[in-house]
């Protein structure tokens, strides 16, 4: 039987947690998976997140790391065997500098994203990543996963806003990678290597950020449309019009607004009478270095063009930052409003922009005709071809028969991904729910080194097991020839 008599020693009795006061971290916050935990600890420095991994490493005992336990996919959740610690990095929470020569700021893992913001706004500074979790999420969960977010289309995933690490190895070493430069050419990557491996490699404890200028204003239009390709040709408009300083474009279903409204009724759809009633609707957000009026002046002329081109139905510009609280809200508010509603299957897919509406089409036609009835709950980041095609139960089913048909409807969405030459993860990662199906999808050889990675930097497997890759052999199954994927819970 293992004894945690050192961890206490070492990080004291009220950071090493048993029993029932593990249960909020053995749980993932969609309430898929749950797990058990032979303890949960948390470190408050580098060294002692050091020393832990040691000890681990010397007792043989698997380590799952956790930030602020926000995923969607399962890879900060435990086992049920209660053979591995969960360590958790919320306690690793300091801002260690902002750097407004070099525009860098260097902070801890377990800093809320929301207050990595606002220390960078507290500098002039702004740090872009942003998403609907931000006020929970940790800046060092969004980097072990490659966090997306609304603001890709013009800074990039979290892995574009990094340009150093430090991490503990799975042998609790710790690599000082927390180098403030654009430009080193001294070898391999590391810091692309450990960002979006989902703590399989090692533990990112703290991270050195890019900054940018703030902007002056910032404006956001919400548009009605009739079609996808509509959305597509608008973005295309936009991106033409607006350059770099287009920082968000969104892609909603009518039916998604509907439904937040339908929850949460005091807010409101901006538009009335049949514009109301459109299947498809998109957010778009700039920035600008001028004024809130040139900002609004620009989108006032694009918008216009895109009028007269037939490409927008009707529109509603922000007059103010409320205003554009409020819209951005609406957007914010749909997984809120599909958590109220029922289980759902969810999907966190990517394909070329171009081909997005062929894929929403052909996906819709291959889900109806072999579940009729079946409800379509669409929308993401238009911007950077990354949609979350969420599928719900509507009227034609119960949620347990929904969930009874869940291997079928991934597979059917997935393929359809596949044949676009999409990705089935594009921001929320693998994790354990998509791990079974990874190699149905990715090159065998691609799957054969990420193996191989792993064996070199873990060759123990203690660091978050059963996440992302699956068991040998890495033999994957040709996606053309009919075969079950197997059941994930």
């Amino acid at each position: 039987m293992i004894k945690l008599d050192q961890l206490v020693e070492l990080l004291g009795p009220s950071h090493v947690l048993t029993g029932p006061d593990t249960a909020s971290y053995v749980e993932d916050w969609r309430g898929r998976y749950r797990g058990q935990a032979l303890a949960v600890v948390r470190p408050g420095s580098t060294e002692e997140v050091a020393q832990v991994v040691k000890w681990c490493a010397e007792n043989g005992v698997p380590i799952v790391p956790q930030g602020g336990n926000t995923g969607l996919c399962g890879a900060a959740t435990p086992d049920s065997t209660g053979s591995a610690i969960v360590l958790s990095l919320g306690r690793l929470n300091r801002i260690r500098g902002v750097d407004t020569d070099n525009d860098t700021m260097e902070v801890e893992a377990g800093c809320i994203l929301q207050s990595v913001q606002q220390a960078a706004h507290d500098a002039q500074r702004l740090f872009p990543l942003s998403l609907a979790a931000e006020g929970s999420c940790t800046i060092g969960g969004n980097l072990a996963t490659n966090a997306g977010g609304t603001q890709v289309l013009r800074y990039g995933n979290a892995r574009d806003l990094v340009l150093g690490l430090e991490v503990v190895t799975p042998q609790g070493e710790v690599w000082h990678g927390l180098r403030g430069l654009r430009k080193d050419n001294t070898g391999y990557d590391l810091r692309n290597l450990y960002m979006g491996s989902e703590g399989t490699l090692g533990i990112i404890t703290a991270a050195t950020l890019k900054l940018y200028p703030l902007p002056v204003a910032q404006c956001t239009a919400l548009v009605a449309l009739n079609s996808v390709d509509d959305a597509v040709a608008l973005l295309t408009v936009a991106r033409q019009g607006f350059g770099p300083a287009l920082t968000g474009f969104e892609l909603i279903a009518g039916s998604c607004l509907h439904l937040v409204n339908k929850h949460y009724p005091q807010q409101k759809l901006p538009f009335e009478g049949e514009s109301a009633t459109l299947p498809w609707y998109a957010l778009l957000e700039i920035s600008d270095s001028e004024s809130a009026e040139h900002a609004r002046e620009r989108f006032e002329t694009i918008v216009g063009d895109a009028f007269e081109a037939g490409l927008v139905a009707d529109a509603v510009i922000a007059e103010n930052i409320s205003q554009s609280k409020a819209l951005w809200h609406l957007r914010e508010s749909i997984p809120l409003a599909e958590k109220d509603a029922g289980k759902s299957i969810k999907h966190d897919v990517s394909v070329a922009v171009s081909k997005m509406s062929v894929f929403i089409e052909s996906a819709n036609a291959a889900l109806q005709a072999r579940f009729p009835g079946i409800e379509h709950v669409i929308f993401g980041h238009l911007g950077d071809g990354n949609l979350h095609y969420n599928v719900a139960r509507g009227t034609a089913f119960t949620e347990d028969e929904l969930l009874s048909h869940q291997d079928a409807v991934y597979e059917i969405v997935h393929d359809n991904v596949h044949k676009l030459g999409g990705s089935i993860s594009a921001e929320h990662g693998v994790g354990q729910l998509k791990r079974d199906v990874l190699p149905r999808y990715k090159d065998p050889v691609e799957m054969s080194l990420m193996r191989r990675v792993k064996r070199a930097l873990d060759p123990e497997g203690l660091m978050n097991p059963g996440k992302v890759l699956g068991v040998e052999p890495d033999v994957a199954p040709n996606p053309t020839t009919p075969k079950s994927i197997g059941v994930i819970r």
